[in-house]
This record gives C-alpha cells, sequence and structure tokens, in this order.
C-alpha cells in the first residue's frame, strides 16, 4: 500500500509546522518528562541547556521539575544520537542506546591503532564490573584499565569504554543549582533493567517524524547519526503522509492515526503536541502555524527549514 500523498509544502509552511511539534510555536501546557518523551531527549552537552530548552516550550516550567526527575533516575544523561550528551526519559534511554550501539561500535573502530591487544569483551566486562562498584570519573576507568592493558593508548581506552556500555552521568550532576563531578555507571546499574526496550526502529521514525516532521529520511539520519534507515521508512509508507519541499525532497508525517494514537509514544504527549501543527484533511493545509492561512508574517517566521 502507498502512503498518502499530498501538495508541496513551501518553506514557511514546513518550517511553522516543524516549529509547531516542537513546540515552540507556543507554551505548551505539558509537564517535563512528557516534553522529554516528545521530544526523544535534550541535547544535554552542558548541564543547563536541557532547563532552557523547556523554559521555552513549556507554560510554568520550573528548573526544579526536571532536577527531581534526575535525582529520583526518571531521566538519566548519557550519550546517544551522534555520539553526544542527550537527556532522556529512562524508558527511551533503553530504547535509543541500543539502537545506536552500531555507530557507537563503528567509533571504537577508529581507535582500533590504540587498542592493539586489547579484548573488546574483556575491556566491557572489566569496565562494567568497575563502575557498577560505585559511580566513578572517566580518569578513574582509564586507570583501572590502563592496569590490565599498560601499552594500550589511554584515550582509546577511555572511548572504547564509553561506546561499548551504556554509560550515564549520575547525579548531582545536571541537578539544577547543584554541582558535581562527572562520574559513571551503567544505566542498568543506575535505573533497573526495565524488562529491556520495546520499540523497534519503525516507532522510533514515527515518534520522530512526530516530533519533528514532517521530514526526509536524511533529516531522521542526520539527527540520529545513523545510516540506512530509508528501509523503514519505506516499510512504514502506509501509515505516512508524503509531501515535497520545494525542492522536491520527500518530507514524511505520520498519518492522523500514526504515533499519537500509540499508547506508548511519548506516553500520550505526542497527541497533545502533534495537534498544534497539524495536517487538515478538509482544508488540505496545515493547521496551528498560520502558514496555509496567510497569516504567518516574515518577521514571525523566518522562511526557513528549522534546523533538525
Amino acid at each position: 500500500m502507498a502512503s498518502l500523498t499530498s501538495s508541496v509544502l513551501g518553506a514557511r509552511a514546513l518550517n511553522r509546522a516543524t516549529l509547531a511539534r516542537q513546540l515552540l510555536l507556543s507554551r505548551a501546557e505539558m509537564p517535563a518528562r512528557g516534553a522529554v518523551a516528545h521530544l526523544l531527549g535534550l541535547q544535554a552537552q552542558n548541564v543547563k541547556p536541557p532547563y532552557f530548552q523547556l523554559h521555552a516550550r513549556l507554560a510554568g516550567f520550573r528548573p526544579q521539575e526536571l532536577g527531581r526527575l534526575m535525582e529520583e533516575r526518571e531521566v538519566v544523561r548519557m550519550v546517544t544520537m551522534r555520539s553526544t550528551l542527550h537527556t532522556h526519559t529512562v524508558e527511551d534511554a533503553r530504547i535509543l542506546r541500543p539502537l545506536v550501539q552500531g555507530a557507537r561500535d563503528r567509533e571504537v573502530g577508529y581507535f582500533r591503532k590504540g587498542l592493539v591487544g586489547v579484548d573488546l569483551g574483556v575491556l566491557a566486562e572489566r569496565a562494567r564490573g568497575y563502575v557498577e562498584e560505585e559511580p566513578r570519573t572517566m580518569g578513574e576507568i582509564r586507570e583501572e584499565l590502563l592496569r590490565v592493558w599498560p601499552g594500550a593508548d589511554p584515550q582509546s581506552l577511555s572511548v572504547a569504554a564509553r561506546c561499548l556500555l551504556p554509560l550515564v552521568q549520575v547525579t548531582p550532576r545536571g541537578v539544577w543549582g547543584r554541582s558535581g563531578q562527572v562520574r559513571l555507571t551503567t544505566l542498568e546499574n543506575w535505573a533497573g533493567g526495565g524488562g529491556g526496550a520495546e520499540e523497534g526502529i519503525e516507532d522510533v521514525v514515527l515518534r520522530y517524524l512526530g516530533a519533528f516532521g514532517p521530514a526526509s529520511v536524511k533529516d531522521m539520519q542526520t539527527w540520529a547519526g545513523l545510516t540506512r534507515l530509508r528501509e523503514a521508512f519505506e516499510r512504514l509508507r502506509p501509515r505516512l503522509v508524503t509531501f515535497r519541499d520545494e525542492t522536491g525532497v520527500e518530507c514524511c508525517s505520520p498519518t492522523p492515526t500514526g504515533p499519537a494514537s500509540s499508547p506508548r509514544s511519548s506516553r500520550g504527549a505526542t497527541r497533545a503536541a502533534t495537534r498544534a501543527g497539524a495536517w487538515s484533511w478538509s482544508t488540505g493545509s496545515w493547521e496551528g502555524c498560520g502558514a496555509a492561512r496567510g497569516t504567518c508574517s516574515p518577521s514571525s517566521c523566518s522562511g526557513r527549514r528549522r534546523e533538525r
């Protein structure tokens, strides 16, 4: 079955639809946990940006709300997409970290010259046992591994441990108003096993489109730091609406019965967020952004596709 195909989306309409799904046209009435889930995580290379991102999106947000979620281990800071730190709900950390493991394995490959003679399986088990005794700094992990492989490159050992294990930064690091050294342990040790990930790549694609769409295959590959996602998009075609942007690139969006109706999709958050920038079958346009109705002014819309 082919996907439902609609008209060309101009740059302004595409921009405003994405802003709406990103909760950036107006502040949403949504709890912090729901927003973190809806957005599939927040960039968190530094401590404060996740708080700024939620303040820009949510009505009545207070930084203590996200800080409490971190202290209660409902959200975590860890390396996921593009080998960068993100703040995720624990459930999404369990889903997304395995999906990017292939990319992390390739990253280890770039450091193989510094890992001659190192058994990566043994390294992963040694590092896991060490950080699960108690949270450790990366310097401590490196020194522990150097005791086993003194001839290896120290940086390469650190990279291998970071890429092979699902390491989270434990609190108080990342909590608003507090400070703390970066100390690491495994996601399982910090937040429990949780029964493993239940969502596959198709579910993640639908959720991504619900938060960043309409979007192309390349858009998602750039966001996730992954390749070969076209196959997943093709399998989902019966559940997608497709558009063309002004350059002819195909952009996809979930149908009205897509991720918003899934009980696991962003824990219900996607439904509320997607309403803000939804495709109207009656008018044949995007509602909630103003561009399709001619009420979006140049001062309020740059006319450019928002960076993903």
